[in-house]
């Protein structure tokens, strides 16, 4: 067995699912420069409905929109009531 701090089972090297997800990181965090705002808000939007069908309680969504040169910059954080919904939306982007 290796020296890890996870509890291990000898005979199949499996892990608790605490090991690995213990909801300490329960945000998603975006990030992408759009050519205007319209493209920014579409996308903002797309991504909310997507949070939406992953969420158990109410997601928090905290967008920011930043004017830069060749566009506006939308940055968004995504706060999910457990660690399991993050990475599942996460993985639904893919």
């Amino acid at each position: 067995m290796s020296k890890c701090s996870a509890d291990e089972t000898p005979v199949c090297c499996c892990m608790d699912v605490g090991t690995i997800m213990d909801n300490t990181d329960c945000t998603a965090s975006y990030s992408r420069v759009f050519a205007n705002r319209a493209d920014a808000d579409a996308t903002l939007e797309a991504l909310s409905a997507k949070a939406r069908g992953v969420e158990s309680d109410p997601c928090v969504i905290a967008p920011t929109f930043t004017e830069v040169s060749g566009g506006v910059q939308l940055d968004i954080d995504f706060v999910f009531a457990c660690e399991a919904e993050t990475l599942i939306f996460q993985l639904g982007l893919r």
